[in-house]
């Protein structure tokens, strides 16, 4: 496999050595209104830390599903169990899976159950507009579970009136297929899209069967258009290793999340209003012996229905953002027991903008009522100001809090204990840094700090013993964080080169236990690259690498191979993954596949 990726990206460079014939314009992320807040603001005029991720860069990679596009920023840490996304946590900036808030649309879907499920929702690449990341604490912008940052997709608006198909299939058995067609009407748009994919299993026990369907509609958009969103994500997979223990070889695991969403956006006067509603619902069964459910089995189902009004107004001292959200939680499970929660939170902020629009200062606060958990405040500040046209120093500070899962709080097995009389975590977060944006190059450096507090973790005195949840972490956690993207033309083509460090180290106080099972395996140095390159017309490249190092000591590096080719309707894909053969896990001693090939052709019919 080793010789083979290599002598195809050798052959891929080589054919894209040639001149081609007209010159293409770079696009400028600049004027890009980010939707993760209530007030709007450009990309260039946010006073935090905001990476984007376009559908023109989830395209040209070659990446088949969103974890494995978020991999390539520094700062995320995706711990995959085997492949094609099917299950993955995510972690920002040393932060747990179940303190990383995701969004689609704005829409919350956290799952109350536990933070494992954080990405089983997330959208297929074929409907995505682009992907914002927010880093730092967010607490006061999303309320609880935006704890060390926040991931919103974005779903396109609409697409022409146009139908593509496409399949893939390479290692492992891997046979994937999608649909998508979009619709536009004199007063309506509609996206729709199905996928199905599955492997026999890169190892014993390791196959999956998963389907995604998704509908995104506009309504009356002549007057005031109203977007409804569907979204359900179905999957089966074995789980060898996945959970409990390494030796547990043969556990399997079902998933259903379904997600349906309405909203609009009023603009009138100086007042701009978003109303939204949605349902969130996710099913999850697992067995730890396959073939015999009578020996352990969970089945977990929870709910969230939720309403928001979210709305700002502009006057002459500024922009006031505000926001209320109600929502019902509510999980019937074997194990976990009948849960009901009732949350609501108001939020509140003003961006004042002084010295002649040079400085910007926005303070802000999220109150937030738990039937469970009482009240609680997330007060936070942003900072921000324009030394040069294009370049910004800026800095912002927050207090944040995670409430306990149901799992954390009354989980039971053989292996592993609840707590129901956990507290939350809490944390005050603080970053500096410094963004240079232009049309062309855009690079920022950030350095943050953050102190948490009865951090939730799984711990045992003797290795026989089971695990038990205990706030029993105190962990200051300082680190650095760089990005550079530089956009130019060579021979008349775009090109796009992108660079990315993170460092983090965790000062955790001594703990009475001898066995920890989540908080100290942080990525100590993180790097990323990847060189997108065109240099022959309909053929385009893009080689990825990165680099950790985890606070065990264990590190690993892996290249990636993207292309792709348009011959008319046509467009030919191939995507190698770990084309030098490291010898990597990402979480809980679970291998990762050796090199491994995906061949695909899409057909787009007009």
């Amino acid at each position: 496999m080793k010789k083979n990726s290599v002598l195809l990206f050798a052959l891929s460079m080589i054919l894209n050595l040639s001149f081609a014939q007209n010159r293409i314009k770079i696009d400028s992320l600049q004027e890009v209104v980010i939707s993760s807040s209530r007030i709007d603001l450009p990309f260039n005029k946010n006073s935090r830390t905001i990476q984007l991720i376009t559908a023109e860069d989830l395209k040209k990679s070659g990446v088949a599903n969103v974890a494995d596009a978020l991999q390539q920023i520094a700062g995320i840490d995706i711990r995959r169990r085997g492949t094609n996304g099917t299950q993955a946590d995510l972690y920002i900036r040393g932060g747990s899976f179940d303190e990383t808030l995701l969004l689609i649309d704005g829409i919350k879907v956290d799952d109350a159950q536990t933070g494992h499920h954080t990405l089983n929702l997330a959208l297929p690449i074929e409907v995505i507009k682009r992907i914002e990341i927010i880093k730092g604490p967010a607490a006061r912008v999303f309320g609880q579970n935006a704890f060390t940052g926040a991931i919103n997709i974005i779903t396109k608006d609409s697409l022409d009136n146009a139908v593509s198909v496409g399949i893939q299939a390479g290692s492992y058995g891997q046979v994937s297929t999608a649909i998508t067609a979009g619709v536009n009407l004199e007063d309506s748009n509609h996206i729709i899209h199905f996928s199905k994919n599955t492997s026999n299993g890169y190892r014993y026990n390791t196959d999956f069967d998963n389907e995604n369907f998704v509908l995104k509609s506009t309504f009356n958009k002549k007057e005031l258009p109203i977007e409804m969103l569907v979204s359900l994500s179905e999957r089966s997979f074995g789980s060898n290793g996945f959970y409990a223990t390494p030796a547990a070889i043969d556990q399997y695991e079902k998933t259903k999340a379904s997600l349906i969403g309405f909203s609009t956006t009023i603009k009138k006067g100086n007042f701009t209003w978003k109303p939204k509603v949605y349902w969130r619902r996710n099913e999850d069964e697992y067995i730890y012996v396959r073939n015999n459910p009578s020996i352990y089995r969970n089945l977990h189902i929870s709910n969230k229905i939720a309403a928001e009004l979210n709305g700002s107004y502009t006057s002459n001292i500024g922009i006031t953002g505000f926001g209320i959200e109600t929502a019902k939680v509510a999980l019937s499970s074997n194990n976990l027991g009948a849960n009901n929660r009732f949350v609501s939170t108001l939020f509140l902020e003003h961006r004042l903008d002084l010295l002649k629009n040079k400085l910007d200062i926005t303070p802000g606060v999220a109150v937030t009522y738990f039937s469970d958990f009482k009240f609680f405040a997330f007060p936070g500040i942003d900072i921000g100001y324009q030394i040069l046209n294009n370049l910004r120093v800026y800095g912002n500070v927050g207090y944040t809090y995670r409430i306990p899962t149901y799992t954390d709080l009354n989980y039971k097995s053989p292996t592993t204990i609840g707590n129901s009389n956990l507290e939350p975590e809490k944390a005050l977060s603080q970053e500096i840094g410094l963004k240079w944006n232009t049309s062309h190059f855009n690079a920022s450096a950030a350095v943050f700090n953050r102190d948490s507090n009865h951090l939730i973790d799984y711990v045992k005195m003797q290795i026989s013993d089971p695990w038990q949840a205990q706030n029993i972490q105190n962990v200051t956690t300082k680190g650095f964080e760089t990005q550079l993207l530089y956009q130019f033309t060579a021979h008349s083509f775009n090109q796009k080169l992108q660079l990315g460090y993170s460092y983090i180290k965790d000062d955790v106080k001594q703990s009475a236990y001898n066995f920890s099972q989540y908080v100290l395996n942080s990525m100590k140095h993180q790097f990323v690259a990847s060189y997108t390159m065109q240099f022959l017309k309909n053929l385009s490249n893009t080689i990825s690498y990165r680099y950790a190092e985890r606070t065990t000591g264990d590190s690993y590096s892996v290249v990636d191979l993207g292309a792709s080719y348009r011959l008319k309707a046509f467009e030919i894909s191939l995507f190698a993954n770990n084309i030098f053969n490291a010898t990597y896990t990402e979480t809980n001693l679970i291998p990762m596949p050796k090199g491994n090939l995906m061949f695909g052709i899409h057909y787009n019919f007009r």
